[in-house]
């Protein structure tokens, strides 16, 4: 196969993961040792991420044919991009949690929702609590006042109840 055409395949399958990533993290890989590339990847491969050294002309064919050419920024030096496909959150993740215990990686940024993220950025995001945690956040949010509303409106047969309660009472008492 003629070096044009392995470009063009690998383009072609730079695009498709692109287009169906939820969010992508760019990193530089510069400093790894073999054993902790492994390492990372099989992180990775455990948490449904997918982790690729690219070529970066190749890469910025690829983003700028998804119209993802913004992406450029980042794609200088050696470039590893690990793809979020399910968890948007989960690409960024892995790498900072990484880059705690190796120090070696550097992030370059990432793209997520049509949007070139600085490194701040993928830091802020790999903050985010998982999707399940969120969702259980707003449902507590909406359901505080929807509870403190009912029992407003039960607090008055509340008081007739006990006022009910102490009448009775105090007639049994007043019967013995």
């Amino acid at each position: 196969m003629a070096k044009k055409e392995e470009k063009a395949i690998t383009i072609a399958d730079l695009r498709s993961k692109l287009s169906r990533a939820q969010s992508m993290v760019l990193a530089d890989y510069r400093g790894l040792t073999v054993a902790q590339m492994t390492d990372l990847r099989r992180k990775a491969r455990e948490i449904g991420v997918e982790l690729r050294v690219v070529k970066n002309t190749l890469a910025s064919r690829a983003a700028s044919e998804i119209g993802a050419g913004d992406l450029d920024v980042h794609l200088k030096g050696p470039t590893a991009i690990a793809f979020g496909y399910a968890d948007p959150v989960a690409p960024a993740r892995l790498l900072v949690d990484f880059i705690r215990t190796a120090r070696v990686v550097e992030l370059k940024g990432g793209y997520a929702e049509g949007r070139v993220l600085s490194p701040q950025d993928v830091r802020a995001l790999a903050t985010l609590p998982s999707r399940e945690v969120l969702l259980s956040q707003v449902l507590a949010a909406m359901m505080g006042p929807l509870s403190n509303m009912a029992s407003v409106l039960v607090a008055p047969l509340r008081g007739i109840a006990a006022v009910t309660d102490g009448l009775r009472k105090q007639r049994e008492s007043a019967a013995d």
